[in-house]
């Protein structure tokens, strides 16, 4: 699969995730950094509204991400169960690429760095919960997720769905 080590953390997980995800009707496999298939990304053609839907190796849905319509900005829900786990929208103020990312039942989040590169970190209350990057991987057109130990996993590769998702926007 051409993967780099970098600081792999006790317990910490690393998945490759393609870059050019977001055709709508296109689906695709998250591997963990072994090449194994660990979440299918499900992009559902025929929608109003952009929806990928994360499910696990069996087919079981673990989160909906899904694009919400009249708002001032474009904002991307995260849903389990029919319930909103966490919001992603692009924040206005500063310079780099920012996301700010409202989470329903826990302590909000934050995205920054060079997000349209794939060079950017998640963090909640100054700790980084996931390290994005394409520095660990040589194949082209992809990037690596570094989800932090004791992480909801399935939660941060949807978040990152929900980031590319807005920044493929034209």
């Amino acid at each position: 699969m051409g993967l780099r080590r970098h600081r792999d953390g006790p317990g910490g997980e690393r998945f490759l995730m393609r870059e050019k995800l977001l055709s709508i009707g296109d689906d695709y496999w998250i591997e963990n950094d072994r090449g194994e298939r660990a979440y299918k990304v499900d992009g559902k053609a025929f929608r109003v509204r952009e929806t990928f839907v994360l499910e696990d190796t069996s087919g079981a849905e673990v989160a909906r991400i899904q694009e919400r319509k009249l708002s001032i900005r474009d904002k991307i829900a995260v849903e389990r169960g029919g319930d909103t786990v966490a919001t992603v929208h692009k924040a206005l103020v500063g310079i780099r690429d920012r996301f700010a990312i409202d989470v329903e039942h826990g302590d909000d989040m934050k995205a920054h760095g060079n997000v349209v590169d794939h060079e950017y970190e998640i963090e909640r209350d100054g700790d980084t919960v996931a390290t994005i990057s394409k520095k660990w991987f040589r194949v082209r057109e992809a990037y690596g997720v570094d989800v932090a130990a004791g992480e909801d996993t399935a939660l941060i590769l949807a978040l990152t769905v929900a980031i590319d998702s807005l920044t493929s926007r034209g």
